[in-house]
């Protein structure tokens, strides 16, 4: 398949077959609507030279973003995994809006999809408060009719849970929704839950860790999602 463009072949199968836009985009909410990656970089740095006495390779430090804070710690360093987490977020928490930043376009593009009659909503395995925090620093919230964070389910991405609440939510099918996200776990959670799901390349990982996992469909640039919902369509 050519990554070089989206993939247009499939945006027109699912076209023609529906006749509309999806009715529930899904997104992830870090590395993909908003931009955290400075901050959760800068904060896994902090946590590992404070409690593990040296700085692990960003390699390391970011390879399970996308899950939630205390999974990742615990792959780190498991008897040591609750002083990471509470030296994490307190560092997280005192420097996160200097960190946090939004991503050109993507509320342009949040605001489109909205006027052509699409349904959003977001799927993060954030902690509640931390999701309220990027809110509060990047005022988006008011375009998602629902958001599950962490709190909200017992399993987590790559789980399908966190997707079928936030489908249940929006009286969505699996075949009318589509997950949005930069991680690998949003695309397996996503193909677990049997719906589409579209990788995205601004965020924490390498495309091509993620065009490995063969997403439906893959997005350069928040404007070229547009194409999932054309006008007239919603």
């Amino acid at each position: 398949m050519d990554w070089s463009q989206p993939d247009r072949k499939q945006i027109e199968v699912f076209l023609n077959a529906a006749n509309k836009c999806f009715r529930a985009f899904l997104f992830d909410l870090d590395g993909t609507i908003v931009d955290t990656i400075d901050l959760i970089r800068e904060s896994f740095r902090h946590a590992s030279r404070e409690v593990l006495g040296r700085q692990l390779p960003d390699e390391v430090l970011m390879a399970n973003v996308g899950q939630p804070l205390m999974t990742q710690m615990e792959k780190l360093g498991a008897e040591r995994a609750r002083q990471l987490y509470e030296t994490y977020r307190r560092f997280n928490h005192s420097h996160h809006d200097e960190l946090i930043r939004p991503y050109a376009g993507v509320e342009d593009l949040l605001k489109e999809l909205v006027l052509r009659g699409a349904r959003l909503g977001i799927v993060t395995s954030k902690s509640r408060d931390t999701v309220n925090m990027a809110f509060r620093s990047i005022p988006v919230e008011s375009y998602f009719e629902t958001v599950v964070a962490a709190d909200d389910t017992d399993f987590h991405k790559p789980h399908p849970q966190p997707l079928m609440l936030a489908m249940r939510r929006m009286d969505a099918a699996p075949d009318e929704s589509v997950y949005i996200g930069d991680s690998p776990f949003d695309i397996k959670a996503g193909q677990a839950a049997g719906i589409r799901t579209a990788a995205v390349g601004w965020g924490i990982f390498a495309p091509q860790r993620l065009k490995e996992l063969e997403p439906d469909f893959y997005f350069e640039k928040p404007d070229e999602i547009l194409d999932l919902c054309p006008p007239g369509k919603g």
